[in-house]
């Protein structure tokens, strides 16, 4: 039997949409009007209070729908809105990098007003569980997936931005940033560049903000592919326990094979052959549109045993 969603729920899901919205404009601000504070504080505080109402309307839908909500995908565009919004917090706290807040603000946006106002109306009630998801497997492996894409979104924007950056930057001063690139592309190591101090004192900014996204993008992938990692693993297993066999070849478990290796690849471009730059930046954004067929192309086709509660 469908149950209509507490008015609080929706209320905090609606204030949700207005405080990332908020958070995406002043960030764009903040950008656009050259680093003035007022905006990335009033943006961050947005972001934070977009964060607290996600994850409350979570706890409200578990509590009154007595599981895990994580059960269609509705659920799990909200689950991934606030994933993202969480890294999006930590990295500005960790990083000091608010660049990341103008990348990832609008990209949370978009996949919490796509749950909102896109998907069917039935889709957001809240529904009893159908026996294939009544396991206590049902937190352990979309929970682990969600955060993984989540992760892994974030560290493939970064490295798409890092292209952009280089490709804006290339058109600007063709030589100087041709200067940066061989030695993020040809260092074995991710501080170790050759440039004379004076051109380290000049070219300063692009040197220190390109390396940076380009290391951050890195470590963040790194954590996804753990992620991701133990997710399919986890998934392995409760399929065995649900289907009677550990592999399908599902639509969904053949992408999320696919996801794995394409990330797998980017990876082995770092530690193993020493890539820095454009060139894993490229495998990353291969990996990018991957992700998104592995988690929202297929699903929208309804087909496969991981089809309940999506589009048919």
């Amino acid at each position: 039997m469908i149950q209509y969603n507490w008015p609080f729920e929706n209320l905090l899901i609606n204030c949700s949409f207005i405080f990332l919205f908020i958070a995406m404009i002043c960030y764009w601000i903040y950008l656009a009007s050259f680093f003035k504070n007022i905006f990335l504080k009033f943006g961050q505080f947005s972001n934070i209070f977009a964060n607290f109402s996600i994850f409350a309307s979570l706890i409200l839908r578990w509590i009154n729908s007595g599981h895990f909500p994580l059960s269609n995908l509705y659920e799990s565009l909200i689950f991934l809105s606030w994933g993202l919004s969480l890294i999006h917090i930590i990295l500005e706290n960790t990083t000091q990098n608010y660049f990341v807040g103008a990348l990832l603000s609008p990209t949370t946006l978009f996949i919490n007003s796509f749950a909102l106002f896109n998907l069917p109306v039935d889709m957001q009630k809240i529904s009893p569980l159908i026996p294939a998801l009544q396991s206590n497997w049902l937190m352990m492996h979309v929970s682990v997936m969600l955060l993984s894409y989540a992760t892994l979104f974030s560290g493939a924007l970064l490295s798409i931005s890092f292209l952009i950056v280089v490709w804006i930057e290339t058109l600007m001063a063709p030589g100087t940033l041709k200067i940066i690139l061989q030695n993020l592309d040809s260092s074995s190591s991710e501080t170790g560049f050759s440039l004379s101090s004076k051109e380290k004192k000049e070219n300063f900014f692009k040197f220190d903000y390109l390396n940076n996204l380009d290391n951050l993008s890195y470590r963040l992938i790194g954590i996804g592919f753990s992620f991701l990692t133990i997710g399919i693993l986890s998934g392995a297993v409760w399929a065995n326990e649900a289907w009677g066999s550990y592999w399908s070849w599902d639509p969904k478990e053949t992408w999320a094979l696919i996801t794995w290796i394409t990330f797998a690849i980017y990876l082995h471009t770092r530690l193993v052959k020493g890539w820095q730059g454009q060139k894993p930046a490229l495998v990353a954004s291969i990996g990018f549109l991957i992700l998104w067929i592995c988690y929202l192309g297929v699903n929208l086709l309804g087909k496969g045993l991981h089809s309940y509660g999506w589009f048919l």
